[in-house]
């Protein structure tokens, strides 16, 4: 008799199959990436350069690839002491994001440049940037969660 917990109850036709003779489809491949940003510093370029590092890094180790026609979301959260956390502009520190992401460190020119992790910021349709305190635990690292964006999350408006 076979183990109870190998079996499987098929509740349409009431049947028992056993679990090696189900064939499962592989897994969607996530392209879900986290990245710790690093703790906001000057010159803003110098912050770049480390969040491109870190997300290629990453990108690298889960072995992910952002094509040029795939929409992308971002989540972005700062974390900002004191006195930064009350003048530092979520706006200006979005656009060093993006731009770290395209490979944009500062300066014009190719010695400025780094390989692109997003073709261009047009692929971005969503963001979401949020600022606080830093908790203990955050060692003022932020975070960047980047995922393919599946569409608007609205609703129309209701007619009058």
């Amino acid at each position: 008799m076979a183990n109870p917990n190998d079996l499987l109850t098929d509740k349409s036709n009431r049947k028992l199959i056993y679990l090696h003779e189900v064939k499962t489809a592989l897994p969607k491949r996530l392209l879900k990436l986290k990245v710790r940003l690093p703790a906001y510093r000057s010159p803003r370029n110098a912050w770049r350069k480390d969040i491109h590092e870190n997300v290629t890094k990453k990108l690298q180790k889960r072995n992910i690839h952002y094509y040029t026609n795939t929409p992308l979301e971002l989540h972005v959260r700062l974390y900002l002491k004191d006195n930064k956390l009350r003048f530092i502009d979520v706006d200006n520190r979005l656009k060093d994001i993006m731009d770290a992401l395209q490979g944009r460190v500062g300066g014009k020119g190719k010695k400025h440049k780094l390989s692109p992790i997003i073709q261009n910021d047009s692929q971005v349709y969503k963001v979401v940037v949020q600022k606080g305190p830093p908790f203990k635990q955050s060692g003022e690292l932020g975070h960047l969660v980047m995922v393919p964006y599946r569409g608007p999350t609205y609703t129309r408006p209701c007619a009058d």
